[in-house]
């Protein structure tokens, strides 16, 4: 009742923004199935394939921090709906194409344009939300997006399995009907930001680089380890679970789907309990299931070992990411929330550069056990630097 009762307490616009944000997300399936589309379809090699999502990566990382200042000076709202049409676009013209290196150029675009809703919605709850709900907020978005994922790599296997370029008109339809649910929505927008004194700072420290925020730039730096190891979920685990442990892609998608439907019934009630916690700790604790998780896969051989590494991995990212969220949030300056969400964004954006290519590197050279391997280790680094967090503890 107490996660019920909670929930309700959060502003009209966080719910309505968690609407478009599931609308969105209920057509991912090119992002996940796009490793598999390039190797099965396109006949590329897992490393060029990972060559590719790296490349997003890369116009993902040019966008965030633009998309985070543009946010600050046109609204959020704006330009999620520049971001929500744009993309739906792009998602068309990928089935235009089977070139290899057009594709690789669509997807810099197509990073460029969907990257950019993910600082401007985050910048737009931090501002919508008070600070004693940002991470029931943020909870509550992220079950959202995660709901619509449990839907879309799931119809994308089984799109997949009928025609591979399925795939591609459903992402760009749901995108474009996100962004007419938006422009149909009565925005509630009173201006009022939520401070309550979080951030006591000077004037001088208010208008410094962000890249001069010492505090801000070690917890990024921080979070780059981990946050390689799970977006291996999106790159080698594909492959892994596939070509390794020989699933079909409609497995694969089922088994997806047992991280965002455990995400959707425990993510709200568990960061409800957890709501007192220090974000230091749960971000150290959330970083060291992950590499649990993702380094237990050294010892999977069938489904009951697959599904238990998914559901710890799953319990660390559901503790560990709304607690990013919020702690980046308490570190902005409230004028320029957009342009620190932005490089908050740019810092998974770099990141997706690093994990596909790298990842799938080491899987193809040295196989899937030295991947997770490696994987536990890296994953384990973030726990220690995050146990450093506790003297810029906010509470």
């Amino acid at each position: 009742m107490n996660t019920f009762q909670n929930l309700r307490m959060l502003p009209k616009n966080i719910w309505l923004i968690s609407l478009v944000a599931l609308i969105n997300r209920s057509g991912t399936m090119v992002l996940p199935f796009l490793a598999l589309y390039l190797t099965q379809e396109i006949g590329v090699e897992p490393g060029k394939a990972g060559m590719a999502l790296a490349f997003y990566g890369l116009g993902a990382l040019v966008s965030a921090p633009f998309a985070g200042k543009l946010s600050d000076k046109i609204g959020e709202l704006n330009l999620i709906k520049l971001s929500l049409f744009s993309s739906g676009i792009v998602f068309f013209i990928f089935t235009l194409f089977s070139d290899y290196y057009t594709i690789i150029i669509l997807s810099v675009i197509l990073a460029i344009v969907g990257e950019a809703f993910r600082p401007a919605g985050m910048a737009f709850i931090s501002n919508e939300a008070p600070i004693d709900k940002r991470k029931q907020a943020y909870a509550l978005y992220r079950l959202a997006i995660n709901l619509g994922m449990s839907i879309g790599p799931v119809l994308g296997g089984i799109l997949s399995a009928i025609k591979f370029n399925l795939i591609f008109y459903i992402d760009g339809l749901t995108a474009i009907t996100a962004g007419i649910v938006l422009l149909l929505f009565r925005w509630d927008i009173k201006g009022k930001k939520f401070t309550n004194g979080e951030n006591d700072k000077s004037i001088d420290e208010i208008q410094k680089p962000v890249i001069k925020d010492l505090q801000f730039i070690y917890f990024l730096l921080a979070s780059i380890p981990v946050t390689i190891v799970f977006f291996q979920h999106f790159t080698t685990m594909p492959l892994f679970i596939v070509e390794d442990l020989g699933f079909t892609r409609t497995a694969f998608g089922l088994f997806t789907a047992v991280n965002t439907v455990i995400i959707i019934f425990i993510e709200v009630p568990l960061n409800n309990k957890t709501s007192s916690w220090s974000d230091w700790k749960s971000l150290a604790f959330g970083a060291f299931l992950c590499a649990l998780g993702f380094g237990g896969m050294t010892f999977v051989t069938g489904s009951i070992g697959l599904i238990a590494t998914i559901v710890i991995w799953t319990f660390g990212e559901m503790i560990f990411f709304p607690a990013s969220a919020s702690l980046a949030a308490a570190i902005s300056p409230e004028n320029k929330r957009g342009e620190y969400m932005g490089y908050y964004n740019m810092m998974f954006s770099l990141v997706f550069i690093i994990a596909p290519y790298g990842g799938t590197l080491i899987y193809e050279i040295y196989g899937p056990n030295i991947l997770w391997i490696i994987a536990f280790f890296t994953a384990g680094l973030t726990t220690l630097l995050m146990l450093h967090l506790r003297k810029m503890d906010s509470k």
